[in-house]
């Protein structure tokens, strides 16, 4: 009987102990626990749309998703490079190189890393460090067009105008409708006063995309030729582009000492005054 009554005791709880196990498992939530791949997966889809905000110029919430993506997946390099980006427009200069030393251990081989500190470099006036991660990069990526105009306008920024040139050559032969290196040449030959390469490369420049900074580079060194035309692509120039007015935009575009003097002469010209008075009224309404 006592072994009877032990045994009915012990089906009991047993039974009670299912029981309370299945009243406990109701209970519970269930939580999903994700994968390592998916959440890689997720990281880079916040990163695209971190990059997609910075394209529309929405850049503290990229910058937010962007750090988000790193927080999720520290281990691709893509990201940080995506977080630099953000880091940059929104002027964090010394965070977004950071970020780029952690995409460079990640990854010491990939040459966006190496332009893009550049980049940031050049706007924090640290001419030395652009030129050398520059430098870095080619090695990777030797035929950059736009790498080697970058450090072709270093040396113009330099006022080495025999090494800029060649760089500049040596991206025309990779893309030889780069204007812009075209353009770049005219500028460095004006200030080695060879004025009239200086204008073949402008007009070749314009051939290519007419654009307001040949058009106004041509106009300044045909001031000496043909006043005329000088005045009428002037006038061109300012109506497409009227940043072109003012000497410290044309500073930051890499005009020389040289061609800046010819252009403030011409600029003052009583026949472009109308021009130039609209020009700046245009460059204050959209300031």
């Amino acid at each position: 009987m006592r072994r009877f009554l032990k045994n009915i005791l012990f089906v009991y709880l047993m039974s009670f102990c299912f029981l309370k196990i299945e009243k406990v498992q109701s209970i519970i939530p269930y939580y999903y626990f994700p994968t390592v791949q998916n959440l890689e997966k997720e990281s880079l889809s916040i990163g695209k749309n971190a990059y997609q905000l910075l394209f529309f110029g929405q850049y503290e919430d990229s910058l937010n998703l962007a750090k988000l993506a790193v927080k999720i997946n520290a281990k691709d390099e893509k990201l940080w490079l995506i977080l630099s980006e953000a880091q940059v427009a929104n002027k964090l200069y010394k965070n977004a190189l950071n970020s780029l030393d952690k995409a460079q251990k990640i990854n010491p081989n990939i040459s966006e890393i190496y332009f893009a500190k550049s980049n940031i470099y050049l706007q924090i006036s640290q001419q030395n460090k652009a030129k050398n991660t520059l430098e870095k990069g080619l090695r990777i990526e030797p035929n950059n067009y736009k790498a080697i105009f970058q450090l072709g306008n270093i040396f113009l920024m330099e006022k080495n105008y025999f090494k800029a040139i060649k760089l500049f050559d040596r991206s025309i032969k990779i893309k030889p409708d780069f204007w812009q290196a075209f353009n770049n040449q005219g500028l460095a030959y004006f200030e080695k006063n060879d004025i009239s390469l200086s204008i073949k490369l402008f007009e070749k420049a314009i051939s290519i995309e007419d654009n307001a900074e040949p058009l106004l580079g041509l106009a300044s060194c045909l001031r000496f030729k043909d006043i005329k035309l000088a005045l009428e692509l002037a006038k061109k120039a300012l109506s497409k582009d009227p940043n072109y007015v003012n000497y410290n935009y044309r500073k930051e575009q890499l005009w020389g000492e040289k061609l800046q003097a010819s252009t403030e002469i011409l600029l003052q010209n009583k026949q472009l005054q109308k021009d130039v008075i609209l020009a700046k009224s245009k460059i204050d309404a959209s300031s």
